[in-house]
């Protein structure tokens, strides 16, 4: 049974919870013999938006006998409604229970959203601990980028899916499948996928800590589950989702999605993404011109966006989208490019999309000074920023966004300063330009070490620290023309303690949920004074996690993680920062030994395979 009207009709956007959406699947719950949700733990905007969960949905829809559907974090006033009502929460296609599943499946894409995962246990009437869990209950599975350090959630979840699953789901469905035939208990399950490639079930492992609180080691105790989980890469990209679901209301991406490449060589030393996703791996051309046929035709998109980390890098980019807009020129379509690098190329390729939308720029020089550039090794010269912005504004963009980072490893007062002196250059060029004002946002987020990156080690600044910069670029960008705005500190500090935590981190997970943790990533939700409550009950500190600077020797949480990545490289990495040394990008120059297995053919490494 779907929820009820007295309850849609005095929530938030009801439709979030409805489904019956076009390309939506249903199948007969009866003749399933393996039942999945599929579930981003945030608004529904934000998780259809996602462009894993889409490719989850199709693959596993298209094994025989297998029904996946799709739930989402109910906003807090529909999670209290159905709480009082007494029903629980409920799958989108064909409105039954979460706890009536066999397996639920959660994409951990952001840390502030673990406690939304607690918070969807209970009102599935599931209990939060995997602990307490026994053979009536789904198995509870995660996968997504924060898995690569999945201990802060192990006590939550049974089993994790480190790195690309798209390879992997069949032979998961298979094992499910005989389990079930079985009628086996979940410990045999457990045991039973712990043998398998990238799958890492947290209960057969012990976690010792050092008397000084430090983390010590973690080791198997089931002959099952291996020292060292290898993170999982797809050797070529599948074919992309065509017939999406289409969601009723707008989401946060509301277009077509084409994920034109995966992965990124640049090597930018913050970047957690650069380093989880590497091989770079490119769809041809001619899958992702099919693919935008697909989309207009299943879906009735005028816009499509070509997905990448960074979308200039695809080879031929500009030939591609000329080929996009010959063939869809006539009916208005639409090609947004997410994630451009800072070159005058870039502006041409935008002002040469097919029906382009004046509303602006967006570039991310993230340091402000080439010092910093060097160090983070995101090195752009400052006449090539500066000549993309007067390109810009001499084809008549006159609205630029730019994001920069705060905290960075090395950083001085002067590079603060670099920040307001590189973003007054830009407006006194736009200022030379005919036409309208400049009108310059600058976004200003704050550096969070992550796991498996060159910075991993680094301590991250205080909020004292970060304020101060705050107010530095706060009076130097006092004009008309130029906006600033900033990230909350304290929502950065809880990210950086949960990127780089341990499986105490649990305790204190728990307690700030119970405590009324929720939808931690949304300001009007955030209560900093419940994180504090539950880290004091725990006995444990923020700062041990996020501000503490670490050896480069010390063992690390995530250490039993292998991202194919050689750790030895992550520190020569961190040495070269130090160094203000800059490590060339691996596509262009000579490999850079980071311990990857490449299996393109532009590659310089030709001779390994994956």
């Amino acid at each position: 049974m779907p929820y009820p009207d007295n309850i849609l009709f005095n929530v938030t956007r009801p439709a979030r919870y409805t489904g019956g959406e076009w390309n939506s699947i249903i199948k007969d719950w009866h003749k399933a013999d393996i039942k999945i949700a599929l579930s981003y733990p945030d608004t529904y905007e934000i998780g259809m938006s996602n462009i894993a969960l889409g490719i989850l949905y199709d693959i596993l829809n298209g094994q025989p006998g297998v029904l996946a559907e799709r739930v989402f974090a109910p906003w807090p006033d529909m999670a209290a409604a159905i709480e009082v009502a007494g029903i629980p929460l409920l799958s989108l296609e064909s409105s039954h229970p979460l706890n009536e599943f066999d397996f639920i499946g959660f994409s951990l894409g952001y840390e502030l959203t673990f406690t939304n995962v607690l918070n969807m246990l209970h009102l599935s009437r599931i209990p939060v601990l995997a602990g307490e869990r026994n053979d009536s209950h789904p198995i509870i599975i995660a996968g997504g980028s924060c898995v690569l350090n999945p201990e802060p959630m192990s006590d939550f979840i049974d089993f994790f899916v480190i790195g690309e699953a798209e390879e992997l789901l069949p032979e998961l469905v298979t094992c499910f499948r005989g389990w079930k035939d079985k009628k086996a208990s979940r410990k045999e399950l457990l045991r039973q996928v712990a043998t398998m490639p990238g799958i890492y079930v947290p209960s057969l492992y012990h976690v010792e800590y050092q008397p000084d609180g430090l983390f010590k080691s973690i080791t198997p105790t089931a002959a099952e589950a291996s020292p060292l989980i290898k993170r999982q890469i797809v050797s070529r990209l599948p074919p992309p989702v065509t017939s999406p679901v289409v969601p009723y209301i707008e989401v946060i991406h509301d277009r077509g999605a084409i994920e034109i490449s995966r992965g990124c060589s640049r090597g930018c030393r913050f970047c957690n993404a650069g380093i989880i996703y590497r091989p770079v791996r490119q769809r041809p051309r001619e899958e992702i011109l099919k693919a935008v046929d697909g989309l207009i035709t299943n879906c009735g998109y005028d816009e499509v966006s070509l997905v990448s980390l960074s979308t200039s890098d695809y080879n031929a980019i500009d030939e591609l989208v000329a080929e996009i807009a010959r063939c869809y020129g006539r009916q208005n379509l639409a090609v947004s490019l997410p994630s451009l690098r800072i070159s005058r190329d870039s502006v041409k390729l935008i002002d040469s999309l097919p029906s382009r939308r004046r509303s602006g720029l967006t570039f991310a020089p993230e340091a402000g000074s080439q010092r910093l550039q060097r160090v983070i090794n995101k090195y752009i010269p400052e006449d090539e920023l500066l000549a993309t912005a007067a390109a810009a504004f001499e084809r008549g963009w006159q609205n630029l966004k730019l994001y920069f980072m705060l905290g960075l490893p090395t950083e001085t007062e002067d590079d603060i300063q670099g920040i307001a002196r590189l973003v007054n250059k830009i407006h006194a060029l736009g200022k030379k330009t005919p036409g309208r004002r400049p009108r310059i946002r600058i976004s200003l987020s704050t550096f969070v070490p992550k796991p498996h990156t060159p910075f991993q080690w680094v301590a991250m600044d205080s909020e004292k620290q970060l304020n101060s910069k705050h107010e530095i670029l706060k009076a130097e960008l006092r004009r008309k023309g130029v906006k600033l705005s900033w990230q909350e500190t304290k929502t950065s500090l809880l990210e950086a303690v949960m990127s780089r935590g341990d499986r105490r981190l649990g305790k204190v997970i728990y307690r700030a949920w119970q405590l009324g943790a929720v939808f931690d990533g949304w300001s009007e939700h955030f209560n900093y004074e419940i994180w504090l409550r539950a880290f004091k009950e725990a006995g444990l500190k923020p700062k041990f996690y996020a501000q503490r600077q670490r050896s480069p020797d010390e063992p690390l949480p995530w250490g039993h993680i292998d991202t194919g990545i050689n750790p030895a490289f992550l520190k020569r990495e961190y040495e070269l920062a130090l160094e203000e040394e800059l490590t060339p990008d691996c596509r262009l120059e000579a490999c850079n030994a980071c311990g990857i297995e490449y299996s393109q053919p532009d590659c310089r490494q030709r001779q390994i395979k994956i």
